[in-house]
């Protein structure tokens, strides 16, 4: 899980959520839509029905009305009379029309002209007006009850309105529970990340439970595990040869080369004196190819235990072969890691320094896990340097780092850390992190196993 979310990829979960959102929102919108197209028709026949039934509750009050009112009305065409009971925001107007035409009574918002002044019965348009006709029987007269198209409009508007608001909240309680949906089946695949992670692909040291990913807890991710199950195995394998090998070559190599510079020491001794610069070559020729040697076999023991402990800096570099460099420790400068395998790292960093033309090279122990080293060559340039740390940041060594860079920062992952180029304007200078963590018990300071000459201090 953590991976993926350093990535630059998309999440499928995330995907997922905005195509729920996306589709909540398509829903209310498609609902509403055809909502409004029902409501053209079923929400005029509703106002329609309302409509009729307010014109007949008004036809019984007038025809209920004592005549000397009605009397009163004739003589005055804009007689406003309110209906018993009605509040003041009614949603209709009507008006009385007698057999000639005249205005006899109306309500307060009915327009002050007549809307028919001929007998007209049953539903009308009238400008913006839907208006409904019946006679007063039996002395002709004609109850029109009328509603505005803007009201009417209105009502239509709220109900596909209120359809959509509807529908939206569905789609959204439908957006949240789906999503807790995905959330809980991508929960397999955060499990199985983590299981990867501690995974423990050909160490020695991992239990049963660590060295298998265990059962699938989907059957879509049964074949993942499968081909991890089956990949780790051939790993396993593949590490627990690289091991064998390296234990046998220690002993198969070691030998031999400490033999040549003990025959090569006594032949220094024996030899006329012209001979003794060149011995002295060929004997730092070898000294340099057990370095190599004990750096190449660090490369396969850094999958092993960390034996971190207590280390002298001053003391570890006067162990190192190294000839024609000049080696600067301050005293009492102290590590805590692994002696070992930081002893093969500063073999082949102070061989590549020398290579490029360094006289001399500084150690400094800037942090109770932290090496900085910086040598007076002509160092490398932004460019070369920024390429070179982004190789060592993907582990991507092949044909970009050589081999110094390269056990230099595979000895800092061991230990937890990493390795930093610095910018410096003279010489090169990095920065070996051997990781984070409580000190190792105080014990007294380690050296490396290798070869055994003193460089210069």
């Amino acid at each position: 899980m953590r991976g993926w979310r350093r990535s630059g990829a998309p999440s499928i979960r995330s995907r997922l959520a905005w195509a729920l959102v996306a589709w909540a929102m398509v829903w209310g919108l498609s609902v509403g839509a055809a909502v409004w197209l029902v409501a053209e028709n079923e929400v005029v026949e509703l106002l329609d029905d309302r409509l009729k039934a307010s014109g007949e509750l008004v036809a019984t009050i007038v025809a209920a009305a004592p005549e000397a009112s009605l009397a009163a009305a004739a003589g005055n065409a804009h007689v406003t009379v309110t209906a018993p009971n009605a509040s003041s925001d009614e949603r209709f107007a009507w008006q009385v029309v007698g057999t000639d035409g005249a205005l006899l009574m109306r309500s307060a918002a009915a327009p002050t002209e007549a809307w028919h002044r001929t007998a007209t019965s049953g539903f009308t348009m009238d400008r913006d007006w839907r208006i409904y006709g019946m006679a007063l029987a039996p002395d002709g007269r004609m109850l029109y009850a009328g509603q505005t198209l803007d009201e009417r409009h209105e009502a239509t508007v709220e109900v596909a309105l209120s359809a959509a608001l509807a529908a939206l909240a569905v789609g959204l309680l439908g957006h949240v529970w789906l999503r807790s949906r995905v959330r809980s089946e991508l929960r397999p695949l955060i499990t199985l990340s983590d299981r990867l992670e501690r995974l423990g692909v050909g160490d020695p040291h991992s239990s049963a439970d660590m060295a298998s990913l265990g059962p699938a807890e989907r059957a879509e991710l049964r074949p993942i595990h499968e081909a991890i199950e089956a990949l780790t195995a051939r790993l396993t394998e593949r590490i627990a040869n690289e091991r064998a090998f390296s234990e046998h070559a220690a002993h198969a190599l070691r030998t031999p080369l400490a033999g040549i510079d003990a025959q090569l020491a006594v032949a220094m001794r024996e030899c006329p004196a012209t001979l003794v610069d060149r011995l002295q070559r060929v004997r730092d020729g070898s000294r340099r190819l057990q370095g190599v040697v004990a750096a190449l076999l660090g490369i396969f023991r850094s999958g092993l235990e960390l034996e971190r402990r207590p280390i002298d800096l001053r003391q570890l570099a006067a162990h190192l072969p190294v000839a024609g460099i000049e080696v600067h420790v301050a005293a009492g400068a102290c590590l805590d890691g692994d002696a070992d395998l930081l002893a093969a790292a500063l073999v082949n960093l102070l061989d590549n320094a020398e290579r490029h033309g360094a006289s001399a090279i500084w150690l400094e122990a800037a942090g109770p896990r932290l090496l900085r080293v910086h040598d007076d060559g002509p160092g490398a340039s932004p460019a070369r340097r920024a390429e070179l740390q982004q190789a060592l940041d993907d582990q991507s060594y092949a044909g970009a780092t050589g081999l110094g860079l390269m056990l230099s920062d595979r000895v800092a992952r061991v230990h937890g850390g990493r390795l930093r180029l610095l910018d410096d304007a003279s010489g090169f200078t990095l920065e070996i992190d051997l990781g984070s963590g409580p000190p190792s018990p105080a014990a007294p300071p380690a050296q490396p196993q290798g070869p055994g000459n003193t460089s210069p201090m």
